[in-house]
C-alpha cells in the first residue's frame, strides 16, 4: 500500500492507496522528478510526505542559516554544505531534506558519482531543521531517525 501524507497549513492530510505497493527507490526518484515543484520526503515506513512551500518568514530564516553554514563551510574547507533542496537517503530507508546540512568531504567522496547525483545514501554529519508552528518538538528527531538530544543553539 502507498500512503501519502500531505501537509497543509495546520495539519497533515493522509491519503492511502491500498492498490499501490510502496515505491522502490527508483520509482520514488521518478515521482519526485515528475512533481519537482513539490517538497517531497519519504519516511522509513515508505509513507510519502508532501509539504507546501515554506512561508516567507520561514524561508528567510532558512536562508540566513544556510548563509551562515555556507560561510563556515568555505572557511573550514573540510566538508560540503547543502540547502533544503538536497535529499538524503538515511540508513533506515527514509529520504529526508533538512533545512541545511553538512557532510565531511572524505565521507562524500566515498560515494559514487551516481549516488551523489541522486538522493545520496548518506546521513549528514550536521543537520539544521527549523521547527514550524505545526511541528511537534518531540517529533523532529524521530523524523531523521534520531534519539532526542538537548539543543545547544538558539536562533
Amino acid at each position: 500500500m502507498t500512503t501519502f501524507h500531505i501537509q497543509t497549513e495546520t495539519a497533515p492530510v493522509i491519503v492511502s492507496l491500498p492498490a499501490l505497493p510502496p515505491m522502490s527507490r527508483e520509482e520514488f526518484l521518478e515521482f519526485c522528478q515528475a512533481n519537482e515543484p513539490l517538497r517531497i520526503e519519504r519516511a522509513a515506513t515508505g509513507e510519502v510526505e508532501i509539504m507546501p512551500p515554506a512561508f516567507s518568514d520561514t524561508g528567510n530564516r532558512n536562508f540566513n542559516i544556510a548563509v551562515q553554514l555556507g560561510i563556515w563551510t568555505e572557511q573550514d574547507g573540510t566538508g560540503l554544505g547543502f540547502d533544503s533542496s538536497a535529499g538524503f537517503t538515511l540508513p533506515n530507508g527514509a529520504m529526508r531534506s533538512p533545512d541545511a546540512s553538512w557532510i565531511k568531504r572524505a565521507r562524500w567522496n566515498q560515494l559514487s558519482e551516481d549516488e551523489q547525483a541522486s538522493f545520496a545514501p548518506i546521513c549528514p554529519d550536521f543537520v539544521v531543521e527549523l521547527r514550524s508552528k505545526s511541528d511537534a518538538l518531540a517529533q523532529l528527531p524521530k523524523i531523521f531517525g534520531l534519539e532526542p538530544r538537548p539543543s545547544r543553539a538558539t536562533f
